[in-house]
């Protein structure tokens, strides 16, 4: 279904790379990705969280998200939809097809660089808009084609699938990852400039004092001496929610799991809640607050942002010890299983909870405040773009009466 033929070099002749196709003295990045809906969490999470600190931080960069949509449409305020089919049984995911239409529209907002979130129809004209702009792109990786191929086909289609993966991103200007993981799984596929940039939290928001654990247990059936376990994301099968819900039953009474977005994944258990899906960030992070741990069984996790929002929420962790999860978590602020399996996960929950639970949440929360902070990811980022562009406008801060304020 993905085309992962090469598309740096389809034939066009623009200008050469750093000149700006732009006449005005803003400084104009565009984001693309198919990984944006409704329902989407990690990656939505991000860009949205970088078109707020663009707009408080970076006056002279123009943000530009060109995404799939129910129609063609631009929303006024910085966004571009562009119609695509729906998947089925997609969660609310489009696969836009037409590479030619997508390049045009990307060329048409005159962009100074690129960032491209995926390696399908965006990512792919976003590389032959490059071309004919005369622009860098940088590819941003959010999920591992390799590890999917091998949970979703069988082991024997990773390698072919990631060599293809690492082909695409071999062609950004610059590759970029939210985890040392996935950095290093690019980097042993090929793509040597592969760059880890773990991403950050908005801390005042996802916040424990959002959380009223007393009225989440009453809204929920429960009682003061119920803990609960809670997992926020999609309903994905590499999201291993069978895992979890085999560790709470291993467990019983008075563990109960709570799952935000992902309960049609599920297997059906007495042991088990759903609610639905929380596309407000400050629900979240009330309903978030309001449990006892968040548990996480995918072992081969990108990065996991839902993990550091539960962290700033003042919860402890329990992971697996790989992938992007073990990066940011440890015996100070949660627990990792050896293995994503039931046993391995019931055990390390009841570690968490003989330990204490609470003052692990503390030390969760005080991570994320300190080692997650967005500022730091975004002008990590800007000096990325600025290094590629040469663009001023990405390393300067607030104007003020005296001129520009720099990093």
């Amino acid at each position: 279904m993905t085309d992962f033929r090469s598309e740096r070099s389809p034939g066009f002749h623009g200008f050469a790379k750093g000149d700006a196709p732009s006449s005005d003295e803003l400084v104009r990045l565009v984001d693309t990705t198919m990984l944006y809906a409704p329902r989407s969490g990690g990656v939505r999470r991000y860009l949205n969280s970088k078109r707020t600190w663009l707009a408080e931080n970076r006056p002279g960069v123009h943000h530009t998200l060109v995404v799939p949509g129910a129609r063609d449409a631009h929303d006024g305020r910085g966004r571009v939809s562009i119609y695509a089919a729906p998947l089925p049984f997609g969660d609310g995911y489009r696969w836009p097809v037409v590479k030619q239409a997508w390049m045009e529209r990307l060329i048409r907002q005159r962009p100074n660089i690129i960032e491209a979130g995926d390696p399908y129809t965006p990512g792919l004209a976003a590389l032959r808009a490059g071309d004919a702009l005369g622009i860098p792109v940088v590819g941003f990786c959010h999920t591992d084609l390799g590890a999917l191929a091998a949970l979703h086909i069988g082991e024997w289609a990773e390698k072919p699938v990631q060599r293809r993966w690492a082909a695409i991103y071999s062609q950004f200007d610059q590759a970029v990852a939210p985890s040392r993981f996935i950095a290093g799984r690019l980097i042993e596929a090929g793509v040597p400039n592969a760059i880890g940039l773990p991403l950050g939290v908005d801390v005042d928001i996802f916040n424990p004092e959002r959380g009223d654990p007393a009225g989440l247990r009453a809204a929920l059936g429960l009682t003061a001496r119920h803990r609960i376990l809670v997992f926020a994301g999609r309903p994905a099968r590499e999201k291993r929610l069978d895992v979890l819900v085999e560790a709470v039953e291993r467990l019983g009474d008075p563990y109960v799991l709570l799952l935000v977005g992902a309960g049609n994944g599920a297997p059906v258990s007495d042991r088990v809640i759903c609610m639905d899906y929380q596309r407000d960030p400050q629900a979240l992070a009330a309903i978030l607050a309001g449990c006892d741990a968040f548990v996480h069984a995918n072992d081969n996790e990108p990065f996991g942002l839902v993990v550091l929002e539960a962290m700033a929420c003042g919860l402890p962790v329990i992971g697996v010890a790989s992938g992007g999860v073990a990066e940011s978590v440890d015996g100070t602020v949660g627990e990792l299983a050896m293995a994503s399996e039931a046993g391995a996960l019931a055990d390390a929950i009841e570690s968490v909870f003989e330990r204490g639970a609470a003052d692990l949440g503390l030390a969760a929360r005080r991570r994320a405040v300190e080692r997650h902070d967005w500022d730091t990811v975004f002008q990590t980022l800007c000096q990325i773009y600025g290094g590629l562009t040469g663009a001023p406008g990405f390393t300067t801060d607030i104007i003020g009466a005296d001129g520009p304020l720099r990093h």
